[in-house]
């Protein structure tokens, strides 16, 4: 079964590949700086050295999504202060989602770390996730993107393209620190992915999950990793809103959309920073269940029904923000 679903699907490598060509080629507007590596691999600076901006974000987002999905910045009513809305649709959400965009693939050397996301993963492919999907890609062309603030060394990017199946030339890495603003932005638009990954958390069956729309308010880059990282997941937790369409029994639809909102973890009612600060910065001290967005809408498809559960907090992405 998971080798007739491998084949009945599309590489996610090669729909992004024209997506990361164009990236480069407008490297000079979109305020990029693109250099080879020692071992020959493509790097693209979306924020260390070189300034880079939201446009860069946002292309950075679809590349993740493994050219499956769209992303798109605009006003919205949401909140008074904080109305630009990051939008986030995709052709299959869970293999755009979870099968690229999600930051799975930890890598490290010395002392560098990070976490890589895109349509690479599916090409090393060793998460147990993928088991599960029943994918693998296979591809000439790889490309992964780090939210990191420092290039990586030169023998981890080689083992990269070793472990994704490709020459290093075919290997480009695009990095995002997370205080740059291709970096908010990038990330922000991973209110969709998490939402899908909580489903799989709550172990609700993923080939039931036929379409989703998600957005979150755009938060100001801040200057250091905490606050960076605190506004980025905050835009999320307290003003992210995701809709899910699903098959299946309508009662299950509406226990899902009970358990998907943020609301749901202990850790809900600070800021993310207060939070990362009170467990003395230990990430995975956090209760994961947190990474969920504010407000989510089931529809259960078979009847019609949506259910929705959780509630938007602007209090507190003006804490945040501010």
């Amino acid at each position: 079964m998971g080798e007739h679903i491998r084949n009945l699907r599309p590489s996610v490598s090669n729909l992004a590949a024209p997506l990361v060509e164009d990236l480069v080629a407008k490297a000079g507007v979109l305020r990029l700086d693109v250099t080879r590596s020692p071992c020959g691999a493509r790097l693209v600076d979306a924020g260390i050295n070189a300034r880079g901006g939201m446009e860069a974000g946002r292309r950075i987002a679809e590349i993740c999504l493994g050219g499956l999905g769209s992303v798109g910045i605009a006003s919205g009513g949401r909140f008074a202060r904080w109305a630009d809305m990051i939008t986030v649709t995709t052709a299959d959400p869970v293999l755009a989602c979870l099968g690229s965009q999600y930051a799975g693939w930890s890598l490290a050397e010395g002392d560098f770390f990070a976490l890589g996301s895109g349509p690479a993963r599916a090409l090393w492919a060793k998460e147990t996730l993928f088991e599960e999907l029943g994918y693998r890609d296979r591809a000439d062309e790889a490309c992964l993107v780090l939210e990191v603030d420092r290039l990586p060394p030169d023998t981890l990017v080689a083992r990269i393209a070793q472990d994704c199946g490709v020459d290093p030339e075919r290997l480009t890495l695009i990095l995002t620190p997370t205080s740059s603003l291709a970096g908010t932005v990038q990330i922000v638009a991973r209110v969709l992915e998490v939402a899908l990954h909580k489903t799989h958390a709550l172990h609700f069956p993923l080939e039931r999950v036929v379409d989703g729309i998600g957005s979150s308010p755009l938060p100001p880059p801040a200057p250091d990793f905490v606050s960076a990282m605190g506004r980025t997941n905050d835009a999320t937790l307290y003003g992210g809103n995701v809709q899910l369409f699903v098959e299946g029994p309508e009662s299950e639809a509406r226990e899902l959309a009970e358990g998907l909102p943020s609301s749901s973890s202990r850790d809900h009612g600070r800021t993310f920073a207060e939070i990362f600060t009170a467990y003395n910065g230990d990430f995975y001290a956090m209760d994961p269940m947190l990474f969920s967005p504010a407000r989510v809408t089931v529809t259960a498809l078979e009847t019609g029904r949506s259910f929705t559960f959780g509630a938007f907090h602007e209090d507190i992405l003006e804490r945040s923000f501010a």
